[in-house]
């Protein structure tokens, strides 16, 4: 066993671009050494990545390397409860097969780190299971970054991706989190889609206590970047920021 184990080869777990910036700005040389050789990619969609990868210093061409997306049906509803990877083991393990045979693999998001907040999880746990040896690369996370510059406790903190889009479960899960995060001293973590995310500061200004510190960290890394943390009342009285359409994270601690 131990012998077949060693002739797989590695996932790597690529992070990438938080949006229109360079590679240089974004990973380490080292990271980008070890993707630029890699053959074999495992991408959330093939469009961004190809647009990615083209910007590393490649051992092949581009149009060599072989890049599978994953399926549709592993994304898990963002709204729900997350896929449990032991019911697409066949699949997973198709996407894998480079691995098993002995190549080394990337595993790349379209923003940020895969894993977090992305279906890729799913591969990685695949991987363990079938003894293949998963590396995380450095590189940006939009979550760690708004964390460190939001002031807020970086010491507790949660991570709870999105709230409902429906009422009354937004408000009752806004109000939760922030009781929470005033009995345990804890920092919550949201992202949203773009689109929705003035709907949701609407939220946290409507159902918030008005001393509760909320951080808006928008187009993180990108020229355009812009972080405040403001109690409530003073984002009541300041108003929304520009953040329609922007990748934007919330940081709430009450």
């Amino acid at each position: 066993m131990t012998n077949a184990l060693s002739s797989f080869g590695k996932l790597f777990l690529i992070p990438s671009w938080l949006g229109n910036t360079t590679v240089d700005q974004t990973l380490p040389n080292a990271t980008q050494a070890l993707v630029a050789a890699c053959q074999y990619f495992i991408v959330e969609n093939a469009k961004p990545a190809r647009a990615f990868l083209k910007t590393l210093p490649l051992s092949q061409p581009l149009q060599s390397l072989h890049i599978q997306e994953l399926p549709r049906s592993l994304a898990a509803d963002i709204h729900g409860q997350p896929l449990d990877y032991r019911q697409h083991r066949a699949l997973l393990r198709e996407l894998l097969a480079p691995a098993q045979a002995g190549h080394n693999m990337g595993l790349l998001a379209d923003a940020g780190c895969p894993g977090i907040a992305d279906p890729g999880a799913l591969v990685v746990a695949c991987a363990h299971e079938l003894g293949i040896s998963v590396q995380p690369l450095i590189g940006p996370s939009s979550i760690l970054l708004a964390l460190m510059a939001a002031g807020l406790n970086g010491q507790q903190f949660a991570f709870n991706g999105y709230v409902p889009q429906q009422e009354p479960d937004r408000q009752r899960q806004i109000q939760r989190l922030e009781q929470r995060a005033k009995q345990e001293n804890q920092t919550q973590v949201f992202i949203e889609t773009p689109y929705r995310n003035v709907a949701l500061f609407d939220g946290f200004i409507k159902y918030c206590q008005g001393d509760s510190r909320l951080t808006v960290a928008t187009d993180l890394s990108l020229a355009s970047e812009y972080i405040q943390t403001h109690t409530i009342d003073t984002w009541r009285k300041k108003g929304a920021p520009d953040i329609h359409r922007r990748p934007t994270v919330f940081c709430l601690l009450a």
